[in-house]
């Protein structure tokens, strides 16, 4: 990282190049072999993806932010819509799980929708997902691949991804007389300067309770709850246990708090009301702070290594086609278009996102290059628990982290063993 504090304007992102439609690298007709011939088809059986006659009449159904991320997504429909002589709608959904799971019972689902990683096991094993690939599905990073990925199928094209990065207050930084070279690396590193920077008006660092922060030290240290490959619960293991009394022990310092601690409701609140010092949160900080803290200039760092290395937590959604629509092969092909690197680069500009394919890695640093750090998590980062029927169990698992300061580590992870295990018996 160079000189990652002097920065004049840290949060501030880079202004991309307009992109006009001749640039978007949109592919020619539906059905023109986008597509993997050889992914399975519907609820998991091979088979080449169904295609009516004439042009196709697409719904895509998304869960946006806000205008900015709908504009966008309709552009490049629209786009493809033109080039290919299809039509294309696109609707924003009030609440997308509610009206997914009505269209698959009433067997009139959209064509094609977002999938977030924590719905998207359930949807495949009750034969929702249309399973494909497209040619260039290399592109994509292996871990986002593998997140979609079940019982050796990957049924969806990753959209794009977020990731967990350590944040930096400079003024905090700077007056504790830490330097660049302070920047920690490893666990030991990070209690130093946490100790550090702790004041009596200020936590030396904030960490969101629930396994959706708690789980990157698990990866750090060569675990996490799940082996999705395998199908297995994995909490109890050592290298587990480990993790959590480490982030037990930050929190029983004094250096560590969890939001509540400090009268917020996330750690990004905590951070940009200076209420702590560092905070581990993705990329979604940035609008944030630009928007409610635009005084607090602050720099991003990857999350130190533990143990076993480095090791953060991916949030991401996919493309997903329905099993029952008629318009897959047409759906796949639109979803090539809205993936190309132009298209996701446009949506990195327009809502903050980070492109999911590796092509696109290094144009986005360069007009983000203060997000580099989160970037880099796409290399190593660990997808979320992508096996099917664990909510409960998960659900527990976050109200029992919510206590981890004075509860029992290996107890906390027993009873989510127990819980996992049962449900996938089930």
């Amino acid at each position: 990282m160079t000189n990652p504090l002097t920065r004049a304007a840290r949060s501030r992102r880079a202004t991309l190049p307009v992109l006009t439609l001749a640039s978007l690298g949109l592919l020619a007709a539906c059905g023109g072999g986008s597509f993997d011939d050889g992914a399975a088809g519907g609820g998991g059986e091979s088979g080449a993806p169904a295609s009516q006659e004439g042009p196709a009449s697409l719904r895509v159904l998304i869960a946006s932010s806000g205008d900015a991320e709908t504009d966008t997504v309709t552009t490049a429909a629209d786009a493809w819509a033109e080039e290919t002589g299809n039509e294309v709608e696109v609707v924003v959904a009030t609440d997308i799980t509610q009206e997914l799971t009505q269209g698959f019972a009433g067997g009139n689902p959209p064509d094609l929708f977002y999938v977030d990683a924590s719905a998207f096991p359930d949807y495949a094993v009750n034969g929702n997902l249309y399973p494909y690939e497209l040619e260039d599905d290399d592109d994509f990073y292996e871990s986002l691949r593998e997140t979609f990925t079940l019982d050796g199928t990957q049924y969806c094209a990753p959209k794009d991804f977020s990731t967990l990065a350590l944040q930096i207050n400079t003024a905090s930084w700077e007056a504790a007389g830490l330097t660049d070279d302070d920047i920690p690396t490893t666990w030991e590193e990070l209690q130093t300067v946490a100790d550090t920077l702790t004041t009596p008006e200020q936590a030396g660092l904030v960490i969101g309770g629930g396994r959706d922060r708690a789980g990157a030290f698990l990866v750090q240290n060569g675990g996490f709850w799940v082996d999705g490959a395998e199908g297995t619960v994995t909490a109890t293991q050592e290298g587990n246990v480990e993790a959590l009394t480490y982030v037990q022990e930050l929190l029983a310092s004094g250096s560590a708090v969890l939001p509540p601690t400090v009268d917020s409701g996330w750690g990004g609140e905590a951070f940009g009301t200076e209420r702590a010092a560092m905070t581990m949160e993705g990329n979604w900080i940035r609008g944030a702070m630009s928007n409610d803290y635009p005084d607090v200039e602050y720099t991003v760092a990857e999350l130190p290594a533990g143990p076993a290395g480095p090791g953060t937590l991916l949030f991401t959604q996919c493309w997903g086609i329905a099993a029952d629509s008629p318009n897959q092969a047409a759906a796949v092909d639109l979803v090539g278009a809205l993936t190309s690197v132009d298209n996701q680069l446009a949506s990195a500009e327009a809502f903050g996102v980070m492109p999911s394919r590796q092509s696109a890695e290094a144009d986005y640093v360069a007009a983000f290059p203060d997000d580099a750090p989160f970037i880099a998590g796409g290399e190593y980062g660990q997808g979320p628990v992508t096996l099917p029927g664990l909510q409960p169990a998960l659900a527990d698992l976050d109200s029992q982290l919510e206590q981890l300061a004075t509860a029992d580590p290996a107890g906390i992870l027993e009873s989510f063993q127990t819980n996992a295990e049962a449900a996938l018996q089930q």
